[in-house]
């Protein structure tokens, strides 16, 4: 019964073909085992093979042999396992002639053909023993791709076989195939030797584990396994019959190969007995076990439910601010269009703006260089006329000998000449009406008049510009021109969403959008001209005054607040620039007034004006100062006549000499009205080192000692700024008035020398005049020069001339 269970094992491994097979082989060996009974000499077996050399040839000469056997003998005996034989004699020799294979490497078919052959003469010599030339050596393993147990590999692989000591294979092939028992005793009664025995036990072996071959476990780690696995309760033990234990490549397994059957005794079937403590302690551990398991899944649903709640608030959250974001959405890509399009807009509208702009400076510019440039031409022709040593190479050196250019210049002299002396007496009668005669001196008086043609075509020129200007936006929207309608907008998108507004620096933008728009309202703004507006009220000002300052709480570091100011630093700014350098005149004490007021306006109440890391005022100042001096060095003339000439003070040397003298008081004053917008260091060096030590001091030597000159003194010293004095320590003035001090001196000396021997009025008159001469030096702080005029004219009212000043 076992054997059949052992076979049905094997022969469920089988197809059927290799079945058919196994009958064919079968009574093929029984007829050779037949005839191997009958023959007594080993005449007719082949020689054993010695050599490997003949193991191939014999591989060739099998190859007949093999297409007479057919392609199913090739099957069947490729499904075995093929070992070295042991054999005795001369074929054991040949045996061991022959490679072993190493563990994992597949047999060639030149390898298989011998082992086959070799297999083939040991059944026939009788002599057949199982292949295993060393111990240690694993089996030679050949497994078909089409083999049916391959799903089972996994399985066989690890499963410890027992075989059943009983009957031989032969005997179990016969049963199979339903040959008679009969046959069998015939085929085995000739040879019932152990080796035959043993073969049968081998190819039952191999029959059942093919798939365990490829198992290179080392013996004791098998070993190991084995023993752990099956130490508690030996197999078979609930049958009662013997078994043999086979683990592949352990030292257990080469003992089985001789004895293939090992007796084992059954062990008792005792059991650990049943108590209640026992019942109870698996029951408390089961529900101690369970407990943990339901507060884990307890502590998870919680988690879960948390989750839920979570997601729920969240959904809730998302889906009520969806619409706001929705409506943000919109708002903001209608803002990006909006923007693009005004941008598209001023992109081709600014440079007709900056065309107009550049026109109108121009204009100005040509209007303002044509009132200097006939100052000059008179002061020119005057000093020409009233000069001792000219003559008419020096007033034309450039004319022919024929005098035909002397005659066009004389001409154009006379023209000037008298067009000078209309305006002189147009302004005189100017005075006369209105009372200011009487302290009108000459030179004072700015010399701006201009003729009916001049004014003409400045005023035609200024309406085309302004007419050009009006057109510019005319084929545009209002929302894209329009002050108003564009601050809209971005009080819109601050008021609605000042987050993102704040994130796109609107605010730091404004400034540099509204430039061309402010700048084309300011085309004709000049503060030089008496009807000027403020530009602190024109329509731009107001629309953006209150531009950021709603009712809500402000922002810290709004640059909103800053709208105005960046405004008037980035378009009010540049444009000073352009007046100061090419329009404002210095000589003109009005424009000079006006000039000073806007700028003074603007440091008072613009503080990024006052900054002087600004750039824009940078710039300002150095056109003012580049404007002061180019009229230092270009429009400053101080005539120098001997005394006897300017004794007539009805002659027109005297005339033009008083002229330039008061014209130079008059851009000293001019000069030191910058006094608190430029530093102290400049105006000084451009007053005092420019133009009084240069210029005025030389027309106070030329002039008379006398009551003139002390009228003179005190106008000049009108001119300078208290605040110079007021700070000084000490008895000393400031170093660049020392030569005006010793002038002083110098002229109440000459007073007094020149009163000695006069009269007595006389003399209390010149009393009088030095008198005057210290509290001037008192008011310039020149305190050591007043004490000396004071001992050396013995003036002992000092205290009270110092005190009085």
């Amino acid at each position: 019964k076992e054997t059949e269970e052992v076979f049905k094992v094997k022969k469920s491994s089988y197809s059927k073909k290799i079945v058919k097979q196994l009958k064919k082989e079968y009574k093929e060996d029984l007829e050779k085992s037949k005839v191997r009974t009958e023959v007594n000499s080993p005449t007719d077996v082949e020689p054993p093979l010695e050599k490997t050399g003949q193991i191939k040839d014999i591989g060739q000469e099998d190859g007949t042999a093999n297409s007479e056997h057919g392609e199913e003998e090739m099957e069947v005996e490729s499904e075995k396992e093929e070992e070295k034989p042991k054999a005795g004699g001369a074929f054991s020799s040949a045996l061991s002639s022959l490679n072993v294979l190493r563990p994992g490497e597949i047999p060639d078919a030149a390898f298989i053909h011998a082992a086959r052959k070799k297999r083939q003469m040991a059944r026939e010599l009788g002599d057949f023993t199982p292949v295993d030339s060393e111990p240690g050596k694993g089996r030679l393993v050949r497994e078909d791709e089409n083999d049916a147990s391959d799903d089972e590999d996994d399985d066989e692989k690890r499963r410890i076989v027992f075989t059943v000591k009983e009957k031989s294979q032969r005997q179990k092939i016969a049963e199979e195939i339903g040959i008679e028992g009969s046959d069998d005793e015939a085929l085995v009664a000739g040879e019932q030797d152990e080796e035959l025995s043993r073969w049968e036990q081998e190819q039952i072996r191999k029959g059942i584990n093919i798939p365990q071959a490829c198992i290179y476990q080392p013996a004791e780690v098998n070993n190991l396994y084995y023993q752990n696995t099956y130490q508690t309760l030996s197999y078979g033990s609930s049958y009662g019959i013997p078994y043999t234990y086979a683990a592949y490549g352990s030292s257990e397994t080469k003992s089985q190969k001789t004895d293939n059957t090992v007796p084992f005794k059954t062990p008792s079937n005792e059991m650990t007995p049943v108590t209640i403590d026992l019942v109870k302690k698996q029951l408390k551990d089961r529900l101690d076990s369970m407990k943990e398991l339901h507060k884990a899944n307890r502590q998870q649903y919680e988690k879960h439910q948390q989750s839920r709640e979570d997601s729920t608030k969240a959904i809730e959250r998302l889906e009520g601010s969806s619409g706001g974001i929705g409506e943000q959405y919109k708002f903001l890509q209608e803002m990006r269009g909006y923007v693009q399009d005004l941008l598209e807009c001023f992109s081709e509208k600014v440079p007709l703006i900056n065309e107009l702009e550049s026109a109108m400076h121009q204009l100005y510019k040509q209007r303002a260089s044509r009132l200097v440039q006939r100052r000059q031409d008179d002061i020119k022709d005057e000093s020409s006329e009233f000069s001792s040593h000219s003559n008419k190479a020096l007033m034309a050196p450039n004319l022919e000998s024929f005098g035909r250019d002397r005659v066009i210049y004389q001409e154009q002299v006379k023209r000037r000449t008298a067009e000078r002396e209309a305006r002189r007496a147009r302004r005189r009668q100017a005075r006369e009406q209105t009372g200011k005669m009487a302290d009108h001196l000459e030179g004072l008086s700015s010399d701006d008049e201009e003729t009916s043609m001049d004014i003409t075509n400045f005023n035609m020129e200024r309406d085309r510009i302004l007419k050009e200007s009006s057109k510019v936006f005319e084929d545009v929207l209002e929302s894209f021109y329009s002050i108003d309608c564009i601050k809209s907008q971005f009080e819109a998108w601050r008021s609605k969403y000042f987050a993102s507004y704040k994130d796109a620096y609107i605010g730091l933008c404004l400034p540099k959008l509204f430039n061309p728009l402010i700048r084309l309202q300011l085309l004709i703004w000049t503060p030089l001209e008496g009807k000027c507006r403020d530009f602190e009220t024109m329509l731009w000002f107001e629309s953006l005054l209150f531009y950021g300052c709603e009712e809500q709480e402000q922002v810290k570091d709004d640059a909103d607040i800053s709208l105005l100011p960046t405004i008037v630093e980035r378009v009010v700014l540049p444009k000073l620039t352009v007046i100061s350098e090419n329009i404002w005149d210095p000589f003109s004490t009005t424009q000079t007034s006006r000039m000073v007021a806007i700028v003074q306006k603007l440091v008072d109440g613009y503080p990024s004006v006052v900054n002087a890391e600004n750039k824009n005022t940078q710039m300002l100042l150095k056109a003012l100062l580049l404007r002061m001096r180019r009229t230092l060095d270009d429009d400053v003339f101080m005539p120098l006549y001997p005394k006897n000439i300017l004794e007539n003070k009805n002659s027109g040397p005297y005339l033009f000499f008083q002229r330039q003298f008061w014209s130079s008081v008059k851009l000293l004053g001019n000069f030191l009205q910058w006094y608190g917008i430029l530093s102290n260091k400049t105006l000084q060096e451009l007053s005092i080192d420019g133009l009084l030590n240069r210029y005025i001091l030389m027309a106070f030597q030329n002039s008379e000692y006398g009551e003139d000159s002390i009228k003179k003194a005190q106008s000049v010293i009108a001119c300078f700024p208290k605040q110079w004095f007021a700070n000084l320590k000490g008895d000393k003035t400031i170093s660049q008035l020392e030569n005006f001090c010793r002038y002083l001196v110098h002229l109440a000396d000459t007073i007094y020398r020149n009163s000695i021997g006069c009269s007595d009025v006389e003399k209390r008159n010149a009393r009088e005049h030095i008198k005057q001469i210290i509290k001037l030096l008192a008011s310039i702080q020149a305190l050591d020069h007043a004490v000396t005029v004071a001992n050396d004219h013995n003036v002992k009212e000092l205290k009270i001339l110092i005190e009085g000043k």
